[in-house]
């Protein structure tokens, strides 16, 4: 995804990096810890794995997210959390969830 190239406001610029269906969740779901991409798809309800690849390679390019790559047979690769941003936005990110709860709990 390609960013604006100015911005009004500071949350604009996050709101852009993280907007869509499934960014948020998938760092939602990140917060357990590192984890491969299959047991992301099962772990996510309704995402394919082109579409997750998509969403974790935008985050990974913001910075949210990042992967390690291990040398074995199979291919083995970890998705994780970055500590400046990707753990940070968890913060924003239960604020919502609980926000979330209560609307639900509500109505």
């Amino acid at each position: 995804m390609k960013l604006r190239e100015e911005y009004t406001c500071p949350l604009e610029l996050v709101h852009d990096m993280i907007k869509g269906k499934w960014k948020s969740i998938i760092l939602w779901r990140l917060r357990w810890g590192k984890t491969s991409l299959s047991q992301l798809q099962k772990d996510i309800e309704g995402i394919s794995q082109k579409m997750l690849l998509e969403q974790l390679k935008e985050l990974i390019e913001f910075g949210f997210v990042d992967k390690i790559s291990y040398n074995t047979y199979p291919l083995k690769v970890e998705y994780f959390l970055t500590k400046e941003y990707g753990e940070e936005i968890l913060k924003s990110l239960e604020i919502m969830q609980n926000l979330g709860l209560k609307f639900l709990k509500n109505n």
